[in-house]
């Protein structure tokens, strides 16, 4: 008996893996079906989201309506269809944490857990332990500077270095009320130093754009001569040969984890379930990296130019303080910047 026992357990863990295979291809033989999916995304420039989608057509035949805003205008976008009872999106990407809590909460998403979500780097896995909503891009906010007007040992080296006089007129930031970037950014820039650092920067002017790779374009153009900006979005410019540099702050660079789920109700969940492996993916790491964003997969080395995750000082507010501080710290913005 101990002998058949034994070959008993050993048959299923050999046809375990096969079972979880037969089951990825019957998705993907639906998803086909489906032919399409759409996709609300924040995490990436316009440029990167297409990028994706057009690698997940590539490799499986299958459209992707891409929805790119920032992350503020893509929840109310989303909102407005639930409210009109309306299913346009399939799957949800956005880069304010506090979107999915209250979501979840109201039983927006179906629950998935990627196959693949086990190759990620540890560090991103489990971001939902209910596995209704998981990681899928991740980037920081650090300090930039336009080569041509500063130079590296005169450029900030912490935040604080922002609030200096000498960049009165000279620094570019964006929105809360518009970017999950930049409210994570507001929010841990409160938490370090007090309402009072946006008190003090306001005295400086500032350029605001809405999304945080607006500040790409003001440095581009020279409008602006430094900013907290994304590390990716500024990364990507300068390889394309901008004069754009980065600078990973001394008292932390704010690390964004992005999210994605799949909404309750999908006209192409199949489609849908299929997007979320794909993310998780090799090579949907190496177009992430591509574009200078953090790769979620071990496999795909960082960026050009860009520091391994494992070597930046992050700092980030616990996702509690993202789903409260986010809608707070929007209304304190428009009290001090009047915008």
């Amino acid at each position: 008996m101990k002998g058949l026992g034994s070959l008993i357990v050993a048959a299923a863990i050999a046809f375990a893996p096969v079972a979880a295979r037969a089951d990825l291809k019957a998705i993907t033989e639906a998803a086909k079906k489906e032919g399409e999916l759409t996709w609300y995304i924040a995490h990436y420039t316009s440029e990167g989201a297409e990028d994706i989608g057009r690698g997940f057509t590539e490799m499986y035949g299958i459209k992707v309506n891409v929805v790119r805003t920032t992350a503020q205008v893509a929840y109310q976008r989303l909102l407005q269809d639930i409210k009109n009872n309306q299913t346009i999106c399939d799957v949800f990407s956005s880069t304010d944490v506090g979107h999915y809590v209250r979501l979840k909460a109201e039983g927006r998403f179906d629950k998935y857990i990627p196959e693949a979500s086990s190759k990620i780097v540890p560090t991103f896995q489990n971001f939902d332990p209910d596995g209704f909503y998981h990681t899928t891009s991740a980037g920081l906010v650090v300090l930039t500077y336009n080569t041509s007007k500063v130079k590296p040992e005169d450029a900030p080296k912490k935040w604080e270095d922002l609030l200096d006089i000498k960049w009165k007129g000279k620094v570019s930031i964006g929105h809360p009320g518009f970017s999950g970037y930049v409210g994570t950014w507001v929010l841990t820039m409160k938490k370090l130093y007090g309402w009072q650092y946006f008190e003090k920067l306001e005295k400086n002017k500032p350029q605001i754009g809405r999304s945080i790779n607006d500040t790409v374009t003001a440095l581009n153009a020279g409008e602006r001569q430094v900013a907290a900006g994304a590390d990716g979005s500024t990364l990507f410019s300068a390889a394309r040969g901008n004069p754009l540099a980065v600078t990973y702050p001394t008292d932390g660079s704010v690390l964004i984890i992005a999210p994605s789920g799949i909404m309750k109700g999908s006209k192409h969940p199949n489609a849908a379930k299929l997007f979320m492996e794909f993310l998780y993916s090799v090579e949907a790491a190496k177009i992430n990296a591509k574009h200078f964003g953090i790769p979620l997969r071990p496999e795909v080395p960082a960026p050009p130019g860009a520091k391994p995750i494992s070597e930046v000082k992050t700092i980030r507010p616990t996702v509690t303080e993202i789903d409260k501080g986010i809608p707070e710290v929007i209304e304190q913005w428009r009290d001090t910047f009047g915008n």
